[in-house]
């Protein structure tokens, strides 16, 4: 209903997508989203069927919507249930245009009297929609190929995690002429997961059948999706049949080492380039786009500031977008979505593992080439689980008494300036400065004498503290014998 108030204040006939995936009850809540908006008389366009969440930012665009809801809670635990929204960009809502939809719904005085007004979907404002949307999906998808005549004489092992990436995943590869195998038992729309361990491709859980799967066929590549299809895993086989996964950053290193390099032999780089990541992403990204002549601007933790800043320039045409990323296993190729995008990471991510199949390289190789290029970086994540009401109390505890006593070394190593994206500044030996064209959040960034960095961070949607390691070193098993060190040492601060 504040979504509904909020809608009428920017348009006189509002239209709104919504899509959703395999939760609980998620089809009811979307289904439900759809009778209250038409009840008011906004036009839907609802997915029939779970749709993922990049495909729900293109509805919004294909179908020039003023808004979108998608029902998920991403790669979260199976208990929970979530609503994003979105603006008519596509893009979720940045903080400012959520406040005025917060401020909507604080002026609804009684919850309980709040009804859909309708009791079906058949109304002639509710439009299902399905195969029409997925084929203009799926044709902008596989036009960012770059090399489309690569041999593409592998098989791909892949899971959705039992999510709603399974069909636009496996149509879209197929399309593009790869040959896929699928965890069956987890493409079903489970909403218990039940065959799988976890539905996050950042935990090592959502590996263990497809590993087995890809083992069977002899597969080369290994892709996951999470349940909404916005992240993507990925593991590649080595010569001695092994398999190593990637971790979020290693894989932004390789897609933008391929597509950066195949743009500039291709004669398809744009005037003033600019990649986008976050504040908390490696800076491996960073220095490997720099090796291409290409800007790197970064953004607080949430696609969304990403899809702000494509459309930004988008208007204003100082920079041309070509890739953005986050740490967290996102990634968008073209902007013709403005979320973290699965299929279009995946279908790339296949192109760049035929391309360098063909110069005998694996994708392993790429990352040692990059290692080799811009130094060894590992990456890594401490989470400080802190719940219920005293957790929280702590942990704001815990950040204040970072900022009255900030680091000044870690294990020997010297703190040379540090980002305090709360207090806006930045202090650096004697010296504080403003640091702007950020929001305010809770977030301290402490840079190394060795290229190192760590930041911490509270988690948004968790109770939890999280610690985000970015260890440069001379090789990657040094970085990781310091990475482990710091984690011990940030432990012990933090509890």
């Amino acid at each position: 209903m504040g979504f509904v108030n909020y809608l009428k204040k920017l348009s006189d006939k509002p239209k709104v997508a919504i899509s959703y995936d395999n939760r609980h009850d998620s089809q009811k809540y979307a289904f439900d989203c759809a009778k209250m908006l038409a009840g008011h008389g906004i036009e839907v366009y609802v997915a029939s069927s779970l749709r993922p969440t990049p495909e729900l930012s293109f509805m919004v665009r294909y179908y020039h919507c003023d808004g979108g809801i998608m029902i998920t809670a991403s790669h979260n635990p199976k208990e929970y249930n979530g609503y994003k929204l979105y603006d008519a960009n596509g893009c979720q809502l940045i903080p400012e245009l959520a406040a005025k939809v917060i401020d909507e719904i604080a002026k609804l005085e009684d919850v309980l009297a709040i009804k859909p007004l309708i009791d079906d979907l058949d109304s002639p404002l509710i439009h299902k929609v399905d195969k029409e949307v997925d084929d203009a999906y799926y044709q902008e998808v596989l036009a960012i190929r770059l090399r489309q005549d690569v041999k593409k004489d592998f098989k791909i092992a892949f899971s959705p995690e039992h999510g709603a990436s399974n069909h636009p995943v496996r149509d879209c590869l197929k399309l593009a002429g790869y040959e896929v195998v699928a965890v069956e038992s987890q493409c079903t729309p489970d909403p218990d997961f039940a065959n799988t361990k976890t539905p996050n491709p950042e935990e090592m859980g959502a590996y263990t059948e497809v590993l087995n799967l890809a083992k069977d066929e002899d597969a080369e590549l290994i892709l996951v999706c999470d349940p909404d299809g916005d992240r993507m895993g990925v593991g590649i086989k080595h010569t001695n049949g092994d398999y190593t996964i990637f971790n979020g950053n290693q894989t932004g290193a390789i897609l933008i080492e391929y597509i950066l390099s195949s743009l500039k032999e291709l004669g398809q780089m744009p005037e003033n380039p600019v990649m986008f990541n976050t504040i908390v992403t490696s800076d491996i990204g960073e220095a490997t786009a720099a090796q291409y002549g290409v800007e790197t601007e970064k953004t607080l933790t949430g696609f969304k500031y990403i899809g702000d800043k494509v459309a930004k320039y988008e208007k204003t045409h100082e920079k041309n977008y070509v890739f953005g990323y986050e740490e967290s296993y996102g990634s968008l190729v073209k902007p013709f979505v403005r979320d973290k995008d699965a299929t279009q990471a995946c279908v790339m991510l296949a192109e760049a593992c035929a391309y360098y199949r063909e110069k005998g390289m694996t994708l392993k190789d790429v990352l040692d080439g990059i290692y080799q290029k811009v130094g060894a970086y590992y990456d890594s994540q401490l989470s400080v689980s802190l719940p219920g009401q005293d957790g929280a109390v702590k942990l704001q505890a815990i950040m204040a008494n970072m900022r009255e006593n900030p680091l000044k070394e870690i294990n020997g190593n010297k703190v040379v300036k540090y980002e305090d994206y709360k207090e806006c500044k930045i202090y650096e030996g004697d010296q504080v400065s403003e640091l702007s064209g950020y929001d305010v959040t809770d977030v301290l960034k402490f840079y190394l004498a060795d290229g190192s960095f760590v930041a911490i961070r509270p988690s948004g949607t968790e109770p939890k503290c999280k610690v985000y390691f970015s260890i440069k070193d001379k090789d990657v098993m040094a970085a990781k014998a310091k990475n482990d060190q710091y984690h011990e040492i940030l432990k012990e601060l933090l509890h």
